[in-house]
């Protein structure tokens, strides 16, 4: 059975806990099954990158969003 979430994709939300509290950002992907969602420019982790052919020849690192519990953010009203 699918969860209905009140966040979706595109929504403005508010960072209500955790190391990134205060920050605003929107919501770039919705994860109902895990219950989390993905904020732009939050919660970013340093990933290392194998090199490979076509997008990253040279390997190395890369900023991405890690999943933020959706318990852990807001909805921004009028956004």
């Amino acid at each position: 059975m699918a969860v209905k979430l009140k966040i979706k994709k595109g929504d403005t939300v508010k960072i209500i806990a955790g190391d990134d509290k205060g920050k605003t950002g929107e919501v770039i992907k919705v994860m109902p099954k895990e219950m989390k969602v993905l904020v732009k420019g939050c919660k970013i982790a340093k990933k290392a990158v194998k090199p490979d052919q076509e997008k990253n020849p040279d390997g190395g690192f890369i900023n991405k969003e890690m999943p933020i519990d959706i318990s852990n953010v807001a909805k921004v009203e009028g956004a």
